[in-house]
This record gives structure tokens, sequence and C-alpha cells, in this order.
């Protein structure tokens, strides 16, 4: 029997820290899996879905809370339900209530009483009256589950609502929101591509060919003739030229 712990994080912002420590304080022992930059979906969580086919009867898997497992309603109590009937145990450490060892207590604590009353019709009754009370147990204890994964979902749609909203204001504000139009992001790569371009490129007197640049630089052929374009833009700039009249030059000649 193995213990694993979850983690996951949906953006580079922020820190998985937290949920381990918490794990770890929690279960010592389990083996930390961690996953990085995911969506709400479970499709697509790479570490999650090895996880999930390595697990087996006996085995427990714990998460810091039922949103590391999914924020998706449907998807989360579907996997929930697979897991359990599969005997894998689930913790979660900020909503207990949903561990599949307090769902185990609910189907363990059925109640089962016969009645020997001699009335065929009062016995037929009250096994009535405690099979629906069995299963108004079993019920209340599946919708306490899916009413946790669907205060997650709710929390993501809320936190993106606030996004928007928070943006708008800003927006109304005057205040600049995301990159500039027509302004080039500039980042430490593209500096240095630009450089070894300039200094290797035939077109800015090197001596070697695209394909030869692209292989020597190391970058995609996309953001190679971006990058040379943007270098050529910026001589005709220099020269007082735009494209459009560098183009125009060129049918000249080429006449």
């Amino acid at each position: 029997m193995k213990v694993y712990g979850y983690c996951r994080i949906s953006t580079f912002k922020q820190s998985m820290e937290r949920q381990i420590r918490n794990i770890k304080l929690a279960y010592p022992d389990a083996v930390i899996v961690k996953e990085t930059y995911t969506g709400t979906k479970i499709q697509g969580r790479k570490e999650f879905e090895k996880l999930i086919k390595v697990v087996s009867s006996g085995d427990t898997l714990i998460f810091d809370s039922v949103s590391r497992m999914s924020r998706t309603a449907q998807e989360g109590y579907g996997m929930y339900e697979e897991l359990y009937k599969r005997g894998v145990s689930l913790v979660f450490l900020k909503e207990p209530h949903i561990n599949t060892s307090t769902y185990q207590q609910a189907m363990e604590k059925q109640l089962s009483v016969n009645f020997k009353t001699g009335d065929q019709a009062s016995e037929e009754l009250l096994a009535g009256i405690f099979g629906a009370l069995n299963r108004y147990m079993l019920n209340l204890a599946r919708r306490q589950i899916q009413l946790a994964f669907e205060q997650a979902e709710k929390e993501v749609a809320d936190l993106h609502q606030r996004t928007r909203e928070g943006i708008q204001t800003a927006r109304l504000h005057g205040k600049q929101i995301g990159q500039l139009p027509g302004k080039k992001l500039v980042t430490k790569k593209s500096v240095k591509s630009k450089q070894l371009i300039q200094k290797y490129s035939r077109d800015f007197g090197g001596s070697l060919g695209d394909a030869e640049c692209i292989k020597l630089i190391g970058i995609s052929k996309g953001s190679y003739y971006k990058y040379k374009k943007e270098l050529k833009n910026t001589e005709l700039s220099n020269e007082g030229k735009t494209p459009l009249n560098n183009a125009k030059e060129n049918q000249v000649k080429l006449s």
C-alpha cells in the first residue's frame, strides 16, 4: 500500500510549496507528485493521468483541497467514484468530510434490522422505511461530495468574473491593460537571436544562409523570419525608408 500526495498549480505565478508542506505534515511518507501550469480539467494533466494508472486497491491519494483534484464538478465527482470503486482511498485535507473513509462509513452504517412482528404488512412497512433511510444516507453522502466539487468550480467562475471586472474598472480609469498596440515585446532571447542573425546571416554581411542560421541559433523558422524582418525594417527606418517603399524600389530594379 502506497501513499501519494498530488500537488498542482495552474499558472507560473503560483507556488505549490504550501500544498507540499501541508501534505507532508499530515503524511510524512507520502510520495509527492507535482503538476504545473494546468487548466481546470483533468484531461491533459500528464502527471495525474500517470498517477491514476499506477494507484491500485489499498493505496492512498492525498490532495491539499478538492480543487487540486478538479475544479469541474462533473469530472471531479466521476473521478472520485472511479477511484473509490477501485479501492483507492482519497484524502482531502481541507474537506475531510468527503474523504472516501467518510463515504465508506456511510455505506457500512446502513441500518439492517430484522423485524418479527407476526404481521406481514407491518414488517414490509418497516423494511420499506429503513430501506428509504439507508438510501437517504447514501444519497446525502454522495451529495456532499458533489457539493464540494461544485463549490470548487464556482470559485473558479467567481475568480474569472472578478478578474474581468477588475480589468474593466482599470480601463475605465484610463489604465493600460496588456501590451500597447504596435509595441514589440522585447525578450533576452529575441535580443540575443537578432544579434546572431546580424552576425551570421548573409543578408547582413555574414556567410550563412537561412537554414544554417536557424540551425546555429536554435530557434524556430517562424521566430527566425520574424526577427529577420524586424531587423530589416529597423535598417529601413534608420535610412528613412519603409518596407513598402523598399519593395517598390526592388520592383523597379528587377524591371
